[in-house]
């Protein structure tokens, strides 16, 4: 089988493209011959030892995919060969086949393509245990999304909207914030030509926002805790804009708001059944074309470097897949 490896740390540009051994499943495990894998902004950071998960060299990137059961091990019950399934695996799966336990993998809806599920279940399974769980995000609450035209943007966006809040759409260009009007935000900034504290403030007429989703980090952190509401919440999703944030605590003290942490594969792992239970949500909204999942482009196997690339540089509006 065809497959990407980091044989060393870096850059996207040293990634290797390899032939090896088709994989057989143990005991309890399953091989998945794999449709697409989903990238995303993390994918950049592991690759080069700065993500909070370090493989052992060499591995493939790449936390997602969706694919059809090739072949199950002794003891597997509830899969078999030619299911469509999904699942995260927190990577590895930039490679032809992979070998996945049962618990790991969703069935995939008929009526929702392989390519969705793919690319929803992290950028939307994040996002939906953010808002909905750790944002406890009411219907009528105002919603700041910070770079709302990305995979986590949008779907910060849609499932915002579907549960009943006012979004404010944060993004870097008018091109990027019309891609998030037509998925539904409601008012806009514009953070590379207007000041976001002042501008969130105008939007929610001197109140302030009651949620923040934050995939950035860096100064627009600050800016957005001090553009809060009173009992608001900052939701911390990562650092994309490159820079840990230090933030003057006596900001949210004064606002009785606060800071929350939000590490949705820990939350996987902890709380599986949760998980298992926003997936399947998640799959039955995307069925029914409640939210768009929208895809970019997808790339071959061959060009996951350049896929990881346009993430970095913050090009992608949606998710970026490889295929085989």
């Amino acid at each position: 089988m065809k497959a990407v490896l980091c044989e060393e740390l870096g850059p996207p540009e040293r990634l290797s493209f390899v032939d090896l051994p088709d994989p057989a499943p143990g005991p309890g495990e399953v091989v998945v011959d794999v449709a697409f894998a989903a990238l995303n902004f993390f994918d950049s950071l592991i690759i080069e030892g700065r993500y909070q998960t370090k493989p052992s060299l060499p591995f493939s990137p790449g936390g997602e995919m969706a694919g059809k059961v090739l072949s199950v091990g002794a003891g597997v019950e509830g899969l078999a060969p030619g299911d469509r399934v999904a699942g995260y695996l927190g990577y590895g799966c930039c490679r032809g086949k992979v070998v996945a336990r049962p618990d790991q993998l969703t069935l995939v809806p008929e009526e929702l393509g392989l390519d969705k599920a793919a690319g929803l279940i992290i950028t939307y399974g994040t996002t939906l245990h953010a808002l909905a769980d750790r944002g406890g995000l009411k219907r009528g609450e105002t919603l700041a999304v910070l770079g709302a035209s990305g995979g986590v943007g949008i779907a910060a966006v849609e499932l915002g909207k579907l549960l009943g809040a006012r979004v404010i759409a944060c993004a870097s260009s008018p091109e990027k914030l019309d891609f998030a009007r037509a998925r539904g935000a409601d008012a806009f900034v514009d953070y590379s030509r207007e000041d976001l504290k002042t501008r969130l403030k105008e939007l929610t007429d001197g109140r302030g926002v009651d949620v923040v989703y934050d995939p950035l980090g860096g100064d627009y952190a600050e800016a957005c805790v001090r553009a809060l509401a009173w009992r608001g919440r900052h939701l911390v999703i990562g650092f994309a804009a490159g820079d840990i944030p230090k933030l003057p605590l006596n900001i949210p003290m004064l606002k009785g708001a606060d800071v929350r942490g939000v590490f949705w594969g820990a939350h996987v792992e902890r709380e599986p059944a949760a998980h298992r239970a926003e997936l399947a949500r998640l799959f039955d909204w995307a069925a029914a074309g409640d939210i768009s999942a929208p895809i970019d482009v997808v790339l071959p196997l061959s060009e996951t470097a350049e896929a990881i690339g346009r993430i970095k540089r913050r090009e992608a509006k949606g998710k970026i897949l490889v295929g085989a």
